[in-house]
């Protein structure tokens, strides 16, 4: 089993918000990325897609988008991103999304020898667009992100890989620790893919050992529309 893993698609595949204003990187961008996707990917394996899926606001315009990438090969495993606005009742998301397709809030779930456990997050303290009215959120976050560390640990036996799927960074720019990467050392996390950051004026580290844990960048115009390989027991 192989895992990989993207973000920030921020689908519209009813033309209503077009990302190839943003610039070339976004040009024919999910033809690329579909491309990339079937030659990876098998029908065994795991794609990590953390947050920013849809600009839909209510779920069934959402399904429509997430068609997009239900029909391609493994399984996908999906968290809330900022714009993810359709995002309301994750009971409802569950009964409503095509198999094969897994949403985690506040939660985990294991595949193979792996346990996968995510949140949304929300931006950290010393990061650029963090405010002290922030501060209730990022905080509530942890909290959110402790619960479900705390089911990924049930579920982890004695060899088994723990990735968390965050949409935020988990750090700033600097790379400091933060309440997140704390939390991510107690559980011993092994990797931690996020997403939120976009444009070549971005500093992101694409892939960063920190502490023990390996943190990566999945925003797919960052890493030019192509699965970035997250794990593999092969």
């Amino acid at each position: 089993m192989k895992v990989f893993a993207i973000s920030d698609l921020h689908l519209s595949l009813n033309g209503e918000k077009p990302m190839d204003i943003f610039g070339f990187n976004w040009k024919d961008y999910l033809t690329k990325i579909k491309e990339d996707w079937q030659l990876k990917v098998s029908n065994d394996d795991v794609v990590l897609i953390s947050g920013d899926i849809s600009w839909a606001m209510q779920l069934e315009d959402a399904l429509k988008d997430i068609d997009f990438f239900a029909s391609l090969n493994g399984i996908k495993i999906l968290i809330r991103g900022n714009h993810d606005y359709w995002w309301q009742g994750i009971t409802k998301i569950r009964q409503k999304l095509p198999n094969g397709v897994i949403a985690l809030q506040n939660d985990a779930v294991k595949i193979g020898d792996c346990v996968f456990c995510g949140s949304r997050g929300w931006a950290v303290e010393g990061s650029v667009d963090y405010k002290e009215h922030d501060k209730k959120i990022y905080l509530r976050e942890v909290e959110r992100f402790k619960l479900a560390l705390k089911e990924a640990a049930k579920l982890k036996g004695e060899g088994d890989k723990l990735i968390c799927l965050i949409h935020f960074p988990p750090f700033n720019v600097r790379c400091e620790n933060s309440l997140f990467t704390n939390i991510f050392e107690e559980f011993k996390v092994d990797k931690v893919v996020y997403g939120h950051l976009h444009g070549k004026d971005s500093k992101a580290y694409f892939k960063l050992n920190k502490n023990g844990v390996e943190y990566i960048l999945a925003s797919c115009d960052l890493i030019e529309n192509k699965l970035v390989e997250v794990y593999s027991n092969e």
